[in-house]
C-alpha cells in the first residue's frame, strides 16, 4: 500500500521523471542540463557522436551489450551474455561452465560460435518520409509497402557485405530510423569467471539486492588480415577498435553520477491500460506457467545427465530469468498499482484532448478496437503456435520457407529469408549441434501437444498430421517415430536442405518435413491476418504516439521512445533505496558478503581460491577505503538518510544506481562523469522489474558489477595478468 501511495505522490508532483529515460544518442544534447545536474562532465554532444569516444566503443551482441576495453579487440560484457560461447566450447572433458576458463594467449582462444556477432553502430539517420512514402490505405497492402520500403533502403544502405542496415520503428510507427552497422563475424571466448562466480546466487539472488556476482567475461573480435570483417579462420587478427575504453580504477561513490549505454529490448510505457491489464491478468500468467513446467522438465533430466545439462546451459538460464521476471512483474503489479496509476494519467491525457477541438476523440476507442481484435488473436494462436515448438519442426518449417521464399526476386522475399540472411541462417542451423538432445526436444514438444490437445482452439490440419491422436501413450509413440525416421539429426542434412527447391520439400518422405510443408498454409494465413491487423495499427499507433507526445511535452515530461533493440543512453546515481521488506538497501557490496553467503553448495558455492584471497585479504591495490562522500552531501533517498557509515575497507563487488534500463541493457558499460568505465549492468532489483511499464524513481535500481570486483578477479584470484596488461587504467 505504501509503495502504491508513493507512486502516486511522485507521478503526481512530476518527481517521477527523475533520471527517467531511455534516450537515443541524437537527444543527448537537449537534456545537457538534467546531465550536469548529475554531475557528468562529458559534453552532451560529444555522446551524441557515433564516432566519437565513448559511443564508438559500445557494441550490440544481437540481445545484449558489450564494450571494447583494449586496442586489440579485447570485449567485455556479462557472464550470462556469453554464457551460450562458454557452452559451446564446454564438454564433458572441460567444462568451462563449472570451471571458467582463461586464455593465456591469443593462439588458445576459441570461437564463441558460429552465430556470435559484436554490431558497432556507425549511423543513425531518420527515415520518416520514406517509409511512409506512398502507401496504401488497404490495411496489408499498406504493412506490405512499409516493409518494401524499408527493405528498399536497406540494400542502398548495404552496399558493403561487412555492413549490416536495418530500419527501425520508433514511437510505434511515428518515426523510422536506418540504422548502420559493423558486423564482426569472428568471435572469441577469452576469459569466464566459473559459474560459481559469474552467477553467484543464481536463480535464488537473480533481481535481488544485496548481491555478489561476478557477471563479467571477455571476448574478442577477429577480422581477415587486411582489417576487414571475415568467418572464423585460425589466421585472423584481433580488429582494432576506433576507440576502446578507458578504466577507472578507483571507481565511484555513492551519490556520483552515472551514464550507460546499450541496446535496451523493449519496453512499454506508452501502452494503453487495457495493454497492461491484458499482460498481467492473461499473457504473463499463462507464459509463466509454460515456463515453469520446462524448467522443471529440464533440469530433471539434466540432473544425472551431464551432456544434456551442458547442452541446455543456456537455454535453462534464459527460461529461469525470463520465469524471474514474469514473476515479478506480476508481484509488481499487486504492489504496486500500475494498472491505477495508468488509468489515471489515460483519463488525464483524454481530459487534456477534449481541449483540442481538432483533434481526434476517438484515438483511445478505435486503438482499442484493434487492440482487442490482437488479444484475440494471441490468444488463439497462443496453443497452436506452441504445438510447432520441436527444434527440428522449427528447422523444417524455416528451411521449406526458404524454399518458398527463393521463387521470389531477393527484394521480394520476407526479411529473414533474403541473400543477406544466408551466413547466420545457416549459422543458426549449425548451432542446433550444440545445444539439442532428441530426449528433451521431443518431451518439451510432447508436453506443448499435450497442452493444445486439452484446449478448444484446435487447428484441423494439425489435428490430421496427428492422425487424430487423442491418447497420450500413443502420441508418444508416434513422436518416437518422428524423431527415428528425421534426417535433420545431422547437421549436413540440414545444411543441404537450405539448396533445396520447393518440390523437394513436397516429395519427402523426412517426417519433420511433411510436417512443416503440411502446416505451411496454414502459418501463412496467420501470418497474413497478423499482417493485416498491424497494417491497421500502423496508421491508429502513430496518431495515438503523436498526441501522447505533445500531451507529455505540455507536461514538461520527457519523451523519449520505448525501448527497441537500438542504442540508447541512461543517467542516473549512485544510490542505494528502501526496498519492499522496509530495509534500506546500502548502494554497495563487499567481498565479505561472498563468505557470509558461501555454503559450500550450488548457488552459493564460491571457489576455493576465491575464498581463500578473501581469507587473507589478499585485496592489494583494489583496496577501497569508503564509497561513501561525507554522508550529508550526497543526495539521499526519498525515505531515508544515512547516518555516518562505517568504513568499507573491503573491494566492492556490486553496486546499484537509478539509471533507466531493461532487457538488452545486460552488458552495458556504465560510465563515471569523465566517461571512464566503471562498472557492467547485469540486472535490476526485483521492485524495479515493472518500470518495463511505469518508472518510479523511489524503488527503480540496477545493479552492477563494479569493476574494482573484475581487476581484483584478473588480478589476485584467476592471474589474468596477459589480459591486465591490454587494458588502459587510470585514476583520479
Amino acid at each position: 500500500m505504501r509503495i502504491a501511495l508513493v507512486a502516486a505522490l511522485v507521478l503526481s508532483s512530476g518527481l517521477a521523471h527523475a533520471d527517467e529515460g531511455q534516450w537515443q544518442p541524437y537527444q543527448m544534447p537537449s537534456i545537457a542540463d538534467k546531465l550536469a545536474q548529475r554531475g557528468i562532465e562529458i559534453p552532451a554532444k560529444q555522446l551524441a557522436d557515433l564516432t566519437q569516444y565513448p559511443m564508438n566503443a559500445v557494441v550490440g551482441l544481437g540481445y545484449c551489450t558489450a564494450s571494447f576495453v583494449s586496442p586489440q579487440g579485447l570485449v567485455v560484457t556479462n557472464h550470462h551474455c556469453a554464457y551460450r560461447a562458454i557452452q559451446y566450447n564446454s564438454k564433458t572433458e572441460h567444462n568451462y561452465l563449472a570451471d571458467g576458463f582463461l586464455a593465456n594467449t591469443k593462439a588458445e582462444e576459441p570461437s564463441a560460435g558460429p552465430n556470435e556477432r559484436l554490431y558497432i553502430t556507425e549511423a543513425v539517420t531518420d527515415v520518416t518520409k520514406q517509409v511512409n512514402a506512398d502507401l496504401s490505405n488497404e490495411p496489408l497492402a499498406r504493412y506490405e509497402d512499409i516493409q518494401s520500403n524499408r527493405k528498399a533502403l536497406i540494400k542502398e544502405c548495404e552496399t558493403d557485405e561487412n555492413y549490416r542496415c536495418s530500419v527501425s520503428s520508433f514511437h510505434n510507427g511515428l518515426e523510422y530510423y536506418l540504422i548502420k552497422q559493423l558486423i564482426i563475424r569472428d568471435v572469441r571466448l577469452v576469459y569466464a569467471p566459473p559459474e560459481s562466480v559469474g552467477a553467484f546466487g543464481g536463480d535464488i539472488d537473480n533481481y535481488e539486492y544485496p548481491r555478489h556476482s561476478g557477471d563479467f567475461t571477455f571476448l574478442r573480435a577477429y577480422v581477415g588480415k587486411d582489417g576487414k570483417p571475415a568467418g572464423y579462420a585460425e589466421d585472423n587478427v584481433p580488429f582494432e577498435p576506433k576507440s576502446f575504453l578507458k578504466i577507472n580504477a578507483d571507481g565511484v561513490k555513492a551519490g556520483d553520477g552515472v551514464f550507460a549505454a546499450g541496446y535496451p529490448g523493449s519496453t512499454s510505457r506508452y501502452r494503453l491500460t487495457s495493454e497492461l491489464e491484458f499482460a498481467s491478468d492473461w499473457m504473463y500468467p499463462t507464459y509463466a506457467k509454460r515456463y515453469q513446467l520446462q524448467i522443471d522438465t529440464i533440469n530433471q533430466m539434466a540432473a544425472d545427465n551431464n551432456t544434456i545439462a551442458i547442452k541446455y546451459a543456456g537455454s535453462l538460464a534464459s527460461m529461469a530469468n525470463r520465469m524471474k521476471k514474469l514473476n515479478g512483474l506480476l508481484d509488481g503489479f499487486k504492489a504496486t498499482d500500475i494498472v491505477g496509476i495508468k488509468q489515471d494519467r489515460e483519463n488525464d491525457f483524454l481530459a487534456w484532448l477534449k481541449k483540442d477541438t481538432q483533434a481526434n476523440q476517438n484515438l483511445i476507442t478505435e486503438l482499442e478496437a484493434l487492440l482487442a481484435k490482437q488479444q484475440t488473436q494471441v490468444q488463439t494462436d497462443y496453443f497452436f503456435n506452441n504445438a510447432q515448438s520441436s527444434s527440428l519442426l522449427s528447422a523444417a518449417k524455416k528451411l521449406y520457407r526458404l524454399a518458398k521464399e527463393k521463387q521470389l526476386p531477393d527484394a521480394k522475399r520476407e526479411q529473414g529469408f533474403q541473400e543477406r540472411d544466408m551466413k547466420m541462417f545457416a549459422a543458426n542451423l549449425t548451432r542446433l549441434e550444440r545445444s539439442f538432445d532428441v530426449s528433451v526436444d521431443k518431451t518439451l514438444w510432447l508436453q506443448d501437444l499435450n497442452a493444445y490437445m486439452a484446449q478448444s482452439q484446435r487447428v484441423a490440419i494439425l489435428d490430421d498430421a496427428l492422425n487424430k491422436i487423442s491418447d497420450a501413450e500413443a502420441l508418444s509413440a508416434k513422436l518416437d517415430g518422428y524423431y527415428a525416421l528425421t534426417g535433420l539429426t545431422d547437421k549436413e542434412q540440414r545444411l543441404a536442405w537450405m539448396e533445396q527447391d520447393a518440390q523437394a520439400f513436397e516429395t519427402s518422405s523426412d517426417p519433420f518435413i511433411r510436417l512443416a510443408v503440411a502446416l505451411h498454409d496454414t502459418n501463412m494465413a496467420q501470418e497474413k491476418a497478423e499482417n493485416t491487423l498491424k497494417g491497421e495499427l500502423s496508421t491508429a499507433r502513430p496518431e495515438y504516439m503523436e498526441a501522447i507526445i505533445a500531451y507529455y511535452k505540455a507536461n514538461d515530461w520527457p519523451v523519449y521512445p520505448d525501448a527497441n533493440r537500438t542504442l540508447r543512453i541512461t543517467y542516473g546515481m549512485v544510490d542505494g533505496y528502501q526496498s519492499r521488506d522496509a530495509l534500506y538497501k546500502q548502494p554497495f557490496t563487499r567481498l565479505e558478503g561472498i563468505v557470509g553467503k558461501h555454503t559450500g553448495e550450488a548457488p552459493y558455492n564460491a571457489p576455493k581460491k576465491l575464498l581463500d584471497a578473501i581469507a587473507t585479504n589478499d585485496y592489494g591495490s583494489h583496496t577501497v577505503a569508503s564509497v561513501y562522500q561525507d554522508p550529508r552531501s550526497w543526495i539521499c533517498s526519498l525515505f531515508s538518510c544515512l547516518d555516518k557509515p562505517e568504513e568499507f575497507n573491503s573491494v566492492p563487488v556490486n553496486f546499484l544506481s537509478s539509471v533507466d534500463t531493461t532487457g538488452g541493457n545486460s552488458g552495458s558499460p556504465v560510465f563515471n562523469g569523465k566517461g571512464e568505465l566503471v562498472g557492467l549492468n547485469f540486472d535490476s532489483t526485483y521492485e524495479a522489474i515493472t518500470k518495463d511499464w511505469f518508472f518510479n524513481p523511489t524503488i527503480t535500481r540496477a545493479v552492477h558489477v563494479d569493476f574494482r570486483y573484475i581487476l581484483w578477479m584478473m588480478d589476485k584470484v584467476d592471474n589474468a595478468h596477459n589480459l591486465m596488461d591490454e587494458l588502459e587504467l587510470v585514476r583520479d
